[in-house]
């Protein structure tokens, strides 16, 4: 069985104006998501600020989230680190939540050698037997890129590593990788400009940005594939490419961030080192999003 088919949204994490977590505005997002087919959680990741997060805050937001959804969609929690100690750390606390699978990022800034990432995700999968794990590849964040060829040892050989957040850009890579692994792996799109040809190559969904503003129309275009309506999905992805374009075109979650305010949803601020979105760029965003079809408050 799949951790989860469809379009998983990587959440914000709403904020006070004084910078804390406002986790009311989080239930009220959370409700939004599942009464718009969103097909799971994804808590704590990049998109949810999880960097700026103090490990408290980090571990209370998973389990509040976890507590709320209450079992209605799959609940994925963001735990890696760039320390081996700390992301088990986090993934043994965050499985005791009752978490339905782990998405661990590559370590980032040390610069792991592909057998450092072997050792890396095969400790901390040891340490959460019974909790699926998802990697997450995002290279351009990272400095590190999960080959194919290690993607497929993990999989093959530590039961609870099962899928991969494939954010690389590279389609090349993916095709290799799945060739690779074959059916031992669940492959999520992790760039919403890239779903249909991820879920072509064999992937099963999105861990989506998009699905933060839109997030019944990412589920249709994952859906609509699934359905064997491969017109009608590449027409809704394409669609969707002026607003995924613009909700990247500052370092993401401040475009999403912005566009949800605009929405009137009233997500708060950034943390630094994130900031406001250049005028110009808020000028674009909120173009794209009226062009789609997405009311401003």
């Amino acid at each position: 069985m799949a951790i989860f088919k469809g379009a998983g949204v990587a959440i914000i994490t709403p904020m006070h104006e004084d910078g804390s977590v406002n986790y009311e505005k989080l239930e009220e997002i959370l409700e939004f998501q599942i009464a718009n087919s969103t097909d799971a959680i994804i808590i704590c990741g990049t998109t949810g600020e999880s960097s700026t997060m103090t490990h408290g805050e980090h571990l209370k937001t998973i389990k509040f989230t976890v507590d709320k959804v209450a079992k209605r969609v799959p609940v994925i929690a963001g735990t890696g680190s760039n320390c081996t100690e700390t992301a088990i750390m986090m993934s043994k606390e965050a499985a005791s939540y009752g978490v339905d699978a782990l998405l661990v990022v590559t370590p980032y800034y040390n610069k792991a050698t592909q057998k450092g990432l072997i050792a890396h995700y095969t400790a901390i999968a040891n340490a959460v037997p019974e909790t699926p794990i998802i990697m997450y590849n995002v290279p351009s964040r990272t400095g590190c890129n999960l080959q194919p060829a290690t993607v497929a040892a993990l999989v093959k050989n530590v039961k609870n590593i099962v899928g991969i957040k494939a954010a690389s850009g590279d389609l090349s890579q993916i095709a290799k990788m799945m060739s690779l692994a074959g059916e031992d792996l669940e492959l999520y799109s992790g760039n919403d400009d890239q779903i249909l040809p991820i879920l072509s190559l064999g992937g099963l969904g999105v861990i989506s940005v998009l699905s933060n503003v839109a997030p019944k129309q990412t589920h249709d275009i994952v859906m609509k594939f699934m359905e064997g309506d491969t017109r009608e999905a590449a027409r809704l992805q394409l669609e969707a490419i002026p607003l995924v374009n613009a909700l990247f075109c500052e370092v993401n979650p401040i475009p999403v961030k912005t566009a949800m305010n605009m929405m009137g949803m009233e997500v708060g601020p950034l943390r630094m080192p994130l900031c406001e979105m250049e005028e110009s760029n808020k000028e674009i965003l909120a173009k794209a999003m009226k062009d789609y079809g997405i009311k401003l408050a």
